[in-house]
């Protein structure tokens, strides 16, 4: 049985460890840079076998949905993850995900709506029409990725389960088996994981629910098999192995909000302009490049999202 206990490591000494895997992988690029491979450079793939890139897959035009920018190798984005139920450690997720059982899988939709509901997994998706979406992620610790997602607007969803009046944010929240994600074990978080959105911002069109990447099925350090994916805020937002969405009335109580409200807003807007109590936010450094890029307001996407957040202080709603 296992006993909960309070967590055993302070919210502001979580973040410290990230940053320094990704010291870490700054200081192998540095030394490929010196190295004279600066050119075309990649990071260096962990020990773990990981799945080639789909050799087929042939990504979407750029527009409003796609990036044109150029895609993050699919080994990176299965090998350096956050993803605390498995582990602290970047490596960590991509060595330790394998316990996850992905098959099968239900989603529970409940709260404010009018047709509450328990879902295996493939009857659920069978009504959606997945779409190819290059979008760009950036991490609250000043590492960025694109990635060529596969899934379909949330709004799809919000319109099958018919939120009511009273819904305004809709709560989402990940599988919590210890046995399954070893990660649970430690009370490094307030588990299980939950992530929240207003409703408004879960209906934008780039919102989606994704179940694959490189036009491939979603690996389990990634999120697998049903994952948020919200590109304009900070990845944290973007919850991975979702079991139940909730609508709600009132603002949900969110994990990392929960755990360090004074760096974890809810909102977690990409915004240059607000610094992370212990870090600028106002550069970033693209996995697989050695020069750091600036960071774009709403992570590049302000022409779509901008207009959610009229009239809102976004330096005290952060």
């Amino acid at each position: 049985m296992l006993i909960r206990t309070r967590r055993d490591i302070p919210p502001s000494e979580i973040t410290p460890e990230s940053l320094y895997n990704n010291r870490r992988l700054f200081l192998k690029t540095a030394a490929l840079a010196a190295a004279g491979t600066a050119a075309g450079l990649t990071i260096p793939g962990f020990t773990r076998v990981v799945p080639q890139q789909n050799p087929s897959y042939k990504r979407p035009p750029a527009g409003p949905f796609s990036t044109g920018e150029e895609l993050t190798p699919y080994s990176d984005i299965t090998t350096y993850n956050n993803f605390y139920e498995f582990g602290t450690a970047k490596d960590d997720p991509g060595e330790n995900a394998g316990t996850l059982k992905v098959k099968p899988w239900k989603l529970t939709v409940e709260g404010e709506v009018r047709k509450p509901a328990s879902y295996n997994l493939e009857d659920f998706l069978k009504p959606y029409k997945l779409e190819d979406r290059v979008y760009r992620l950036r991490c609250v610790e000043g590492w960025s990725m694109v990635i060529p997602w596969l899934g379909f607007p949330i709004a799809d969803v919000i319109k099958k389960v018919g939120p009511t009046s009273r819904a305004k944010f809709i709560e989402f929240t990940t599988l919590y088996d210890p046995q399954q994600m070893p990660g649970q074990k430690r009370p490094v978080l307030d588990w299980p994981y939950v992530e929240g959105l207003r409703l408004d911002e879960a209906m934008n069109p780039l919102a989606i629910f994704a179940v694959g990447l490189y036009g491939k099925e979603l690996p389990n350090q990634n999120g697998a098999p049903f994952r948020i994916v919200v590109p304009w805020k900070y990845g944290f937002k973007s919850g991975k192995s979702i079991v139940k969405m909730r609508f709600t009335e009132k603002e949900p109580r969110t994990t990392w909000n929960i755990a360090a409200p004074n760096e974890y807003g809810f909102y977690s807007n990409v915004n240059p302009d607000v610094d992370h109590p212990r870090w600028s936010q106002k550069f970033e450094r693209r996995i697989g490049e050695f020069r750091k890029r600036r960071t774009l307001m709403f992570n590049g996407y302000a022409d779509q999202v901008a207009g959610l957040y009229g009239g809102m202080d976004l330096k005290k709603n952060f």
